[in-house]
């Protein structure tokens, strides 16, 4: 839930919880000034009748009063002088003054006013009371309900309104792109806000100081040793051709061999310095997935060749917009993965597939597979499962897959890893969105 949300939430319930304490009290509050006021007329009433000149005869006035809104009696030595026609002709028994009793079927607020011989009994109706406080009370707060839809959409405007630096600074951060590390310029008035905006650009460029040593430190040192490689390579080429010892040429192989390994290396890391998502996406274009699969299985056939391996292709070709170099280096990668660590005489299996708006490209092979720890650390740099002692006794940098993910990240795609039905690992990447139309 968003923060204007939660806030409008919690003033308007803050309000009506407020209305609604108010309107008990102000309940309480009306019914003790209505009884007050309604004691008082009663009080008012008996001395009027009290004062009336009646004298005593052998019928008493009786007075017809339907709405039983107010009762009377009016005796003088035991003898009814005048009364409300639904009471009877007996003398209520009530002491003198105020009391609440059932009068006539219904319940009553009763005072008794005694002067001389004469004795006057007023009751009037509870209800009265309840209706005359509940009227009072409505009349009072029924504007304030009223108001509160209204008062609903002056908060949720000027909380929109308070919280519009908060708004300003997350879309300008959504929009930013991820090598984007400028300071946020812009001038705030609030106080809230200018810390978080201090901290911001202060995290800008401590996360861009180590996004670029990061970046070219790796980059830069590859391509420093691709030079000396290159020459250490050629002369021991030369000195391999000069030499005739059986024992000095296994010394010059191995040598050899340790030279390609870290030759390997550096490529690798220039290519991991170079896929960044920016750099790439910009020159995307229409990118066969068949083709680029292909091309890698017919690079690297000798290998397939010299263990032996079976390999298939499976599925319909499908075009997606994307750029050659890294589709291509993706597919090699885990090409070259699922060859080095498929026993001779294995299995590779490639699928392509496509549903809805997704679109897949699978390897499957039968090698000795990973457990669920191994899949978890695979991207890690420089981690190989088993190292140097893994069964295969394949040569890595520990790089292939980490360079997979980059080039995952730069197609948002997704990859995953299961077991395979072969025995060995499945590699899915999902395509979504990326098609050419």
């Amino acid at each position: 839930m968003s923060i204007r949300k939660r806030l409008t939430l919690i003033l308007l319930s803050m309000m009506v919880l407020t209305c609604f304490l108010a309107l008990v009290k102000g309940y309480q509050k009306s019914m003790h000034h209505g009884e007050n006021l309604l004691d008082n007329e009663l009080k008012i009433v008996a001395g009027v009748l009290i004062e009336q000149p009646l004298a005593l005869s052998t019928n008493a006035v009786q007075v017809s009063n339907n709405s039983a809104q107010l009762l009377y009696q009016i005796w003088q030595n035991n003898s009814l002088l005048s009364g409300s026609s639904s009471l009877t002709n007996n003398q209520i028994s009530f002491s003198e003054g105020f009391q609440t009793a059932n009068v006539a079927g219904q319940r009553m607020r009763v005072f008794v006013m005694s002067k001389n011989t004469r004795k006057v009994i007023i009751a009037e109706p509870i209800a009265k009371r309840f209706e005359l406080a509940e009227a009072v009370i409505l009349s009072a707060m029924l504007p304030m309900l009223w108001a509160v839809p209204l008062l609903a959409i002056f908060i949720s405007f000027f909380v929109k309104y308070a919280l519009a630096p908060l708004t300003r600074l997350s879309k300008q951060l959504a929009s930013r792109q991820a090598n984007d590390f400028t300071p946020i310029n812009w001038q705030v008035t609030d106080e809230e806000i200018k810390p978080v905006i201090n901290r911001l650009n202060d995290l800008f460029k401590r996360v861009e100081t180590a996004y670029l040593r990061e970046r070219f430190f790796a980059s830069d040192a590859a391509h420093e040793l691709r030079t000396p490689l290159s020459s250490l390579k050629i002369n021991v080429h030369n000195l391999a051709n000069k030499q005739s010892n059986s024992q000095n040429n296994q010394e010059l192989q191995a040598m050899s061999q340790g030279i390609n390994r870290l030759s390997n290396i550096v490529e690798q890391m220039l290519i991991l310095g170079r896929t960044q998502p920016e750099q790439w996406q910009k020159q995307f274009s229409e990118q066969s997935l068949l083709t680029i699969t292909q091309q890698a299985v017919s690079e690297q056939y000798d290998k397939i060749d010299e263990k032996n391996q079976t390999i298939s292709l499976e599925g319909d070709d499908f075009v997606i917009n994307g750029d050659e170099f890294t589709l291509t280096t993706l597919i090699a990668n885990l090409l070259s993965n699922a060859i080095k660590y498929t026993p001779s005489n294995g299995q590779i299996i490639i699928k392509l597939a496509s549903s809805n708006n997704d679109y897949s490209w699978q390897i499957d092979d039968s090698g000795a597979g990973m457990t669920d720890e191994q899949k978890d650390r695979i991207f890690n740099r420089f981690y190989r499962v088993g190292g140097d002692q893994h069964p295969s006794g394949e040569q890595g940098a520990g790089l292939g897959m980490a360079i997979v993910q980059h080039i995952i990240a730069i197609y948002d795609a997704k990859i995953h890893l299961a077991n395979s039905s072969l025995g060995g690992l499945t590699v899915k990447v999902t395509f979504t969105g990326v098609k050419s139309d």
